[in-house]
C-alpha cells in the first residue's frame, strides 16, 4: 500500500523539507521543524498525490487513505493524551491546506474540529473555563458551515451581531459563556436551515468532510485565479494537514500571532509582526480585532516571548531565509504551527540578500540562486511620487503602511470592477472594507489596495507585498459604503471613479492623481546585481530607439543594443512628413529625393545612439513594419497629409487604398519593402554607416550591427546583404574611412528557423523576434488574440499566453531548431533574441538552455533579464 499520510510530532517525523512536491510546503516544514526539536503541537499530512486522485475520481479517495487518516488520528491523540470522539477529555484538531508553492489564503482552513454537544461540556471541564469551550464550537460550527457545507459566514456574522445588540455588547470578547451557549443554540439552527441537515455530531464524519473541503478548494475559482496571476504551474493539488488543536483564546495567558523574522516591506533586521491576547489564528490575519505590535508580546508574556526571539533565530538560521512564522501561546506555552520563506517586496529581498551575505549566513552564490527573485526587482522598478511633500493638504486619511511603493488610479469597490477597469484600459484603486482571497482577480488588477479594516499581516497586507502592490490598509478614518459605491472620511466624499493616490510606504490617502517619478537604484542594489554578475554568462542587451533610452538601459546593465528599431524614428514632428512625401513618390527619383531628406533625422539619430552605447554593440533593424502604418486613417489628418504634401485628398485616399491589405502582418514589409524599394535599405545604411564613421573618427567606439528582417529564404538575404555592403563601400570611400561592422537578421519566419543553416553561410549574426515567430507559428494575431487568450490560459488550453512567456514546446522547438542549424552553418555564429520574451524570466532560462549569446529587453526589464540568466547558470551546477 501506498504511503498516503505522514506524521509530525515530539520525536516523530516522517517527511522533511525537501518533500514539498508530496507534502506541501507547510507540511514539510512542520515535519522539519519537529525533527529539529521545536515546539509544534502533533499532527499528520495527506499527500499531495491523494489531492490529484481526488481531483481525477470524482471526489473519491485513494484505497488506504481512510485507514492512514485513523492512524494518523491516533497517533495525534497518543502524543496530547486525549481521545477523537471522547466526551470526557476530547482531542480537538485543525484541517488546513499546502500546496508545495505558498498560496496565502487561497484555500480552506478548519478549526476546532471534533466538537459536539458532548465534547464541548468535556472541553469545558477540563479546562474550567466554559466561556473558552462555547467560544471554540461556535467557531468551529461558523468555519465547518461556512468552508465545508457552503453556509456562508454573514449568516453567522448576522447572528453574533444580533446577539451583542441584544446583550448590550461591543465586543466578541464581552459575551459570557452563557450567551455562548445561545449563539451555538443559534449557529446549529442556521447550520440546519441552510445545509438541511443537523450539524453533524460524528468528529470522523466532520474530519473527512473537512478533508474533502480541502482537497475541493485547490480547484476553486480563487486558488485557481491566484495560480494563474503568479503563474504557478506544475503542481498536482495541495496536501491536507491535520494538527492537534493548541488555543490562543483561553483567557489573558494566552494569544496567537505571525510574525517575519525580518521586515517584509523594508529588510530591516527586526521581528515585524503581530498578536493578539486571547484570540485564535484567524483573528489575527482577517482583521476582526486590531492587534498589537509583536515588540509589545515581551511584557504580555515575557517567558514565551523570549522563546519566541530564539526560535526565529533558529529557524532563520536553519532556513538560511527571512521566515513568515505562525505562533500560539496557550496558557503561557510556546507552539509554532507554520515557518515559510516569508514572502517580501523587491526592497527588502534585495536587503535581506545582502544582510545575509554580510552575517556570513548564506554564500553570495546561495543568496543570488535563492533569495531574490527577478520579479522582486520588477516592482523596485515602479515610480513613486515626484513630489512627496507637495501633496500634504490633499492628504485625507491615514492608514498602516502594509506595502511600499506609490499608486494613483480611479476609485473601484469591487473585484469584478477593478478587472473590468483594468481590460478598458484603465488604471483602478481597489477600495476595500477588508480584502478576501475571493478578492484577488481585483487585487492583480488595481494598482493599489485600500482597506478599512486589517492589520500589516491582514490578507491584503500580505498579498500586496508578495506582489510588489502599494497597499494602506486598516485605514478606520474611512467609512465605506458599497451600496452607495463611495467612502466617507470626515467631510470628504469620494465616489468611485474619483482619483485618488495611495502612498503605501507611510500609509497615506491622497485626493486626486499625483505624479510619478521612475526609481533610483543605489546601494544594496547595485551590490546585489554586482554579484550577479559574476555568475551570468549570457549577455543582456536592451530594446532602445532613442538615446535617452539608450541611457537608461545602461544604468540598469544593459551591454549593447539588440534591437533599435528604426521606424520608431519615422513619427516625430518633421520627420513623418517625408516618409510621407516618400510614400507617395511616383517614381524612384522622387523616392530617393524624399529619402534624402530624411537622412539627416536617421543620422542623427544613429549618431546619438552610438554616442550613448559607446564600445557596445548596437543591432539596428532596417525597416519592418508596412507603409500603411505612416499614413493616417481619419479624413481630416487626410486632408492635413494633402494640405502638406499639395496634392489633392483624392491623391492621399487612393495610395491610403492601394497601400490596404487583408494582412498586412503576412503583407509588404520587412525585408520585402528593402528588395521592392532597394532605396529605403540604401538610405538606412547610409545613415548607420555614416554616423559609425563619424564618430569612430572622433575617438568614439562605435560597433554597428544591421539586421535585416522578415526574412523566410536565404535569397532574401543575400539581396539585401548585396544593397547593404555596396551602400557601406560608397560610404567608406566618401569618408576615407572604414569601420568594422556585421550584417545578420531576423529569424522571425518558421521556414527561417528551419533553413537556419543555409542563412547562417551568408549572416553574421540571428536575433530571433519571437513576437512574429510565435504569431506565425501559432497563426494567432498578436493584436487580436487578447480576445481568447485569457480563456485559453484558465481553461488550461495554454500554460501562459505565449506572447508573454516563450511557448517552449512549439516556438522553443523553431528557437532551438534555428539555434543549432545556424551554427551547423556558421560556427560560433552570435545569436540573441529581441523580442519582450527576453525579459520573461522563463524565456530567459530557456534561452540559456539553447545557448543564446545575449538576450534583449526593453530597458526596465534589464536587471530582471540579468537575475534571470545567473540564475538559469547556476541551475545547471550542482
Amino acid at each position: 500500500m501506498d504511503k498516503l499520510v505522514f506524521r509530525f510530532g515530539e520525536k516523530v517525523s516522517d517527511g522533511d523539507k525537501t518533500m514539498k512536491a508530496h507534502l506541501g510546503g507547510k507540511g514539510a516544514n512542520l515535519a522539519e521543524m519537529c525533527s529539529i526539536g521545536l515546539p509544534v503541537p502533533p499532527g499528520f499530512t495527506i499527500s499531495t498525490e491523494s489531492c490529484k486522485f481526488f481531483s481525477e475520481h470524482k471526489g473519491m479517495w485513494p484505497d488506504g487513505l481512510e485507514d492512514q487518516v485513523k492512524e494518523g488520528i491516533q497517533h495525534v491523540a497518543d502524543q496530547m493524551g486525549a481521545g477523537f470522539g471522547d466526551p470526557a477529555n476530547p482531542l480537538l484538531v485543525s484541517v488546513r491546506s499546502g500546496a508545495a508553492v505558498s498560496m496565502p489564503g487561497m484555500m480552506d482552513t478548519v478549526l476546532n474540529l471534533g466538537l459536539n454537544d458532548a465534547a464541548v461540556e468535556g472541553l469545558a471541564a477540563k479546562t474550567e473555563n466554559p466561556r473558552f469551550a462555547y467560544d471554540a464550537y461556535r467557531r468551529f460550527i461558523d468555519m465547518f458551515g461556512d468552508v465545508v457545507m457552503g453556509v456562508h459566514h454573514e449568516y453567522f456574522e448576522h447572528a453574533i451581531e444580533t446577539l451583542k445588540t441584544e446583550r448590550g455588547v461591543k465586543n466578541d470578547v464581552d459575551l459570557s459563556a452563557d450567551d455562548l451557549k445561545e449563539l451555538v443554540k443559534r449557529y446549529k439552527a442556521i447550520f440546519e436551515k441552510h445545509a438541511g441537515f443537523p450539524f453533524p455530531s460524528d468528529p470522523f464524519e466532520q474530519l473527512k468532510l473537512s478533508i474533502n473541503a480541502v482537497f475541493g478548494s485547490w480547484d476553486g475559482d480563487r486558488a485557481k485565479k491566484y495560480r494563474t496571476i503568479n503563474k504557478i504551474t506544475g503542481l498536482i493539488g495541495t496536501a491536507v494537514n491535520v494538527q492537534a488543536m493548541v488555543y490562543g483564546n483561553m483567557g489573558s495567558n494566552s494569544g496567537t500571532g505571525v510574525l517575519f523574522t525580518r521586515n517584509p516591506s523594508t529588510g530591516e533586521n527586526k521581528l515585524y509582526g503581530e498578536f493578539l491576547v486571547n484570540a485564535q489564528g484567524e483573528d489575527v490575519v482577517a482583521g476582526i480585532r486590531t492587534p498589537e505590535d509583536i515588540s509589545q508580546m515581551a511584557s504580555e508574556f515575557p517567558a514565551a516571548y523570549e522563546r519566541l526571539v530564539k526560535v526565529t533565530q533558529t529557524l532563520e538560521k536553519h532556513y538560511a531565509n527571512m521566515q513568515d512564522i505562525e505562533f500560539t501561546v496557550q496558557e503561557g506555552n510556546l507552539f509554532i504551527l507554520q515557518t515559510r520563506n516569508g514572502k517580501r517586496t523587491g526592497a527588502a529581498a534585495v536587503k535581506i540578500a545582502v544582510d545575509l551575505v554580510a552575517e556570513k549566513m548564506v554564500s553570495i552564490e546561495s543568496a543570488v540562486r535563492n533569495l531574490v527573485e527577478p520579479g522582486h526587482l520588477d516592482q523596485l522598478l515602479h515610480p513613486r511620487f515626484k513630489d512627496v511633500t507637495g501633496y500634504a493638504a490633499r492628504v485625507i486619511a491615514k492608514g498602516l503602511p502594509a506595502s511600499p511603493g506609490a499608486a494613483v488610479g480611479q476609485v473601484v469597490f469591487s473585484a469584478e470592477h477593478a478587472e473590468e477597469a483594468k481590460a478598458a484600459g484603465k488604471k483602478v484603486v481597489l477600495v476595500r472594507i477588508e480584502t478576501s482571497p475571493e478578492d484577488v482577480g481585483g487585487m492583480d488588477a488595481a494598482q493599489g489596495i485600500l482597506t478599512s479594516r486589517g492589520g500589516m499581516t491582514s490578507h491584503a497586507a500580505v498579498v500586496a507585498r508578495g506582489w510588489g502592490k502599494p497597499c494602506v490598509a486598516g485605514c478606520s478614518e474611512i467609512v465605506i459604503n458599497y451600496a452607495s459605491k463611495s467612502f466617507v472620511c470626515g467631510s470628504t466624499t469620494v465616489k468611485e471613479g474619483d482619483w485618488i493616490s495611495l502612498n503605501g510606504s507611510t500609509g497615506e490617502v491622497i485626493l486626486g492623481s499625483q505624479d510619478l517619478i521612475d526609481p533610483e537604484l543605489t546601494g544594496e542594489f547595485a551590490q546585489f546585481m554586482s554579484w550577479v554578475d559574476d555568475f551570468r554568462v549570457m549577455g543582456v542587451r536592451t530594446n532602445a530607439d532613442t538615446p535617452a533610452d539608450s541611457q537608461k538601459a545602461i544604468e540598469f546593465g544593459a551591454e549593447g543594443i539588440g534591437l533599435c528599431r528604426t521606424e520608431h524614428m519615422f513619427f516625430e514632428g518633421e520627420r513623418i512628413d517625408r516618409v510621407r512625401e516618400m510614400i507617395l513618390a511616383k517614381d524612384e527619383p522622387a523616392r530617393r529625393q524624399a529619402l534624402a531628406k530624411l537622412l539627416p533625422f536617421q543620422k542623427a539619430d544613429f549618431i546619438g545612439i552610438f554616442e550613448a552605447m559607446a564600445g557596445k554593440p548596437v543591432t539596428v533593424r532596417l525597416l519592418d513594419p508596412p507603409l500603411h502604418e505612416f499614413l493616417p486613417h481619419s479624413k481630416e489628418d487626410k486632408q492635413d497629409m494633402a494640405n502638406k504634401m499639395g496634392v489633392s485628398l483624392d491623391v492621399v485616399e487612393a495610395k491610403v487604398n492601394a497601400l490596404s491589405e487583408f494582412n498586412p502582418m503576412l503583407g509588404h514589409r520587412g525585408c520585402r519593402l528593402g528588395i521592392t524599394y532597394p532605396e529605403i535599405t540604401e538610405m538606412q545604411t547610409r545613415a548607420i554607416i555614416e554616423a559609425a564613421v563619424e564618430l569612430t573618427q572622433k575617438g568614439v567606439k562605435v560597433l554597428p550591427e544591421i539586421m535585416v528582417p522578415l526574412i523566410g529564404t536565404v535569397e532574401e538575404f543575400v539581396n539585401q546583404k548585396a544593397v547593404i555592403k555596396q551602400t557601406a563601400d560608397i560610404v567608406f570611400k566618401e569618408k576615407g574611412a572604414t569601420v568594422d561592422y556585421l550584417i545578420g537578421t531576423m529569424i522571425e519566419i518558421p521556414r527561417a528557423a528551419l533553413t537556419a543553416a543555409s542563412i547562417a553561410k551568408e549572416a553574421e549574426f540571428f536575433s530571433f523576434g519571437t513576437n512574429d515567430l510565435t504569431q506565425m507559428t501559432f497563426g494567432y494575431s498578436r493584436d487580436d488574440a487578447g480576445s481568447f487568450l485569457p480563456e485559453y490560459v484558465e481553461n488550461k488550453i495554454l500554460v501562459d499566453d505565449p506572447f508573454q512567456s516563450l511557448d517552449i514546446e512549439g516556438v522553443g522547438q523553431l528557437v532551438r531548431m534555428g539555434t543549432e542549424g545556424g551554427r551547423r552553418g556558421r560556427p560560433g555564429l552570435k545569436v540573441g533574441i529581441c523580442g519582450e520574451h527576453g525579459g520573461d524570466p522563463k524565456s530567459v532560462h530557456f534561452c540559456s538552455e539553447v545557448g543564446m549569446d545575449y538576450v534583449s529587453c526593453s530597458p526596465f526589464r534589464v536587471p530582471i533579464a540579468r537575475l534571470a540568466a545567473a540564475q538559469a547558470h547556476l541551475a545547471t551546477k550542482k
